[in-house]
């Protein structure tokens, strides 16, 4: 297999084994493809089901329920290849949550649900793509939600509205944040809040679920969402874990994706890359390849080495996460997502200005990934915030929001 511009880092045997059988799959998709995703704003779902068909939606899912039982370092690479790919950090996004938003069912559902359920998710027969957390009037703090739910019999009655819910529109399920206790009446503004799983079809067919497209400049092929919750009626089973917990239960395992997410930036910073020393190596301009400037060299030098310096941190994370827990791990998680972030972005501009107008055009793909890195330095967490929590937590300076 031709080894394409990616910085190195030393893998497991069965890293390697997933890096290659995702790089095949992704070998099925040309740079079209991913062109005229974004360009009509179409999901690409051709690429999902075939990594749904080799089982690599089911990737945390322990092998009892079908999955291939892996965890952070295998979902890591795994990730880091499909942005590296071509598809860049939207790509990698459209499977994202279909990935991650089965470990609270995994963690915290009953186990008829988890029977039920998890074995379709596995192989791809059943989707939660969906997460619903953000609201208008909360943003960051999410724990100022006013999404409610409450019991009625063995139903719980949701009210509110969600912002920015990705993959509503290719999910047959939500998982839901919503307040099952008043912040008001709460001792720690963490409690209080309980985690659903929504079925979408049901919530529509109730009449109770609307649903906006909100239009976006950045990773179209994967569209984001307004919801609007009026009486909508969710079976008790369908609370995940115990309730008033949620919040806690979305905490859980916040170290691993972010450290995904990592390697999410990573892989579209190496794209960027890769197009920028190839472009470098061919464009004469005067008589000679632009590449022999040093204007053009030393920026992507640069962007490389930040790379991957931000890339072995995030591995070698990857494997200090799943066997410790507290604030030293969260500040390798968060350091790893920020390093990444900032990374990805510095080598999609330096990818860009080494294209000169050419960077803007479509058929270059780096303005594409240009736009993508910078959302990188806003979702799931903004670098500001990482900063807070790093500034607060290793630096032992006062809490600041």
């Amino acid at each position: 297999m031709a080894e394409r511009l990616r910085c190195p880092v030393e893998l497991s045997d069965s890293q390697t084994l997933i890096r290659d059988n995702v790089r095949e799959i992704c070998a099925e998709f040309d740079d079209e493809y991913w062109r005229e995703n974004d360009r009509e704003g179409t999901y690409p779902s051709e690429f999902v089901e075939l990594i749904a068909e080799h089982g690599w939606l089911g990737i945390l899912i322990p092998e009892e329920y079908g999955g291939a039982g892996m965890g952070t370092p295998e979902a890591l690479v795994m990730m880091e290849e499909i942005a590296a790919s071509g598809g860049g950090f939207a790509t990698a996004q459209a499977i994202h949550g279909g990935v991650y938003n089965s470990a609270p069912i995994v963690n915290y559902a009953d186990e008829s649900l988890k029977a039920e359920l998890l074995p379709a998710v596995a192989e791809g027969e059943t989707a939660i793509q969906a997460f619903g957390l953000t609201e208008p009037n909360a943003g960051s703090e999410s724990t100022a939600m006013e999404t409610s739910a409450e019991r009625d019999g063995d139903e719980y009655v949701v009210n509110g509205q969600k912002i920015w819910t990705s993959r509503v529109d290719h999910s047959d399920y939500l998982l839901l944040m919503a307040r099952t206790t008043p912040l008001a009446d709460v001792e720690k503004h963490t409690r209080g809040i309980s985690m659903f799983l929504v079925d979408l079809e049901d919530a529509m067919a109730q009449g109770a679920l609307e649903m906006e497209q909100i239009p976006k400049s950045v990773s179209n092929a994967v569209h984001a969402f307004e919801l609007w919750f009026d009486d909508l009626r969710v079976p008790a089973e369908h609370l995940i874990g115990e309730e008033g917990r949620g919040f806690y239960q979305v905490l859980d395992g916040l170290n691993e994706e972010r450290l995904v997410i990592a390697g999410e930036c990573i892989g579209l910073g190496e794209a960027a890359l890769e197009r920028g020393v190839d472009y470098a190596a061919n464009r004469e301009v005067f008589s000679r390849p632009i590449g022999k400037n040093q204007a053009i060299q030393h920026p992507l030098a640069d962007a490389y080495m930040h790379l991957q310096a931000a890339k072995q941190l995030a591995y070698e994370s990857a494997e200090k996460v799943e066997d410790e827990a507290g604030a030293a791990t969260g500040t390798l998680a968060n350091t790893s997502k920020y390093l990444a972030a900032e990374a990805c972005y510095q080598a999609a501009d330096a990818a860009v200005q080494t294209h000169g107008g050419f960077g803007v055009a479509r058929e270059y793909d780096v303005e594409r990934y240009f736009r993508e890195a910078r959302l990188t330095r806003l979702v799931p967490i903004t670098q500001e915030l990482v900063l807070n929590y790093v500034a607060e937590n290793e630096l032992r300076l006062p809490r600041s929001y």
